[in-house]
């Protein structure tokens, strides 16, 4: 099992996206990319504490993760390309992530079985 958290302040990266515009499509996926800055805070604390748990290689393509919503809310992970790759090379045969905001903060959480 490999273990990732992350948190992020909400305020410090609305301020980021803000200050560069086009970080929000570097970091996101289209289905992504319009939601609410805390939902966007969230979702990149998801890629950072997927990334930790992947080692952190320094290979890995923001649009290789995203986070998607089940029908129920509940978010979970698609891999793609280099992170697929990496996760294969590790014996990931699934991905678990939990978010959360509140308070200025988004964090997440991603278990890898």
């Amino acid at each position: 099992m490999l273990i990732g958290v992350d948190v992020c302040d909400i305020g410090r990266f609305q301020a980021s996206l803000e200050r560069t515009p086009s970080l929000r499509d570097k970091l996101f996926c289209p289905a992504e990319a319009d939601l609410p800055v805390a939902s966007l805070a969230a979702r990149f604390a998801a890629k950072e504490a997927l990334a930790k748990a992947l080692g952190a290689p320094g290979n890995l393509g923001w649009h290789d993760a995203e986070v998607v919503s089940l029908p129920s809310g509940q978010p979970t992970l698609e891999l793609r390309g280099t992170v697929l790759a990496r996760a294969t090379e590790l014996g990931v045969s699934r991905a678990q992530v939990t978010l959360s905001h509140d308070a200025g903060v988004a964090m997440a959480f991603v278990v890898l079985e």
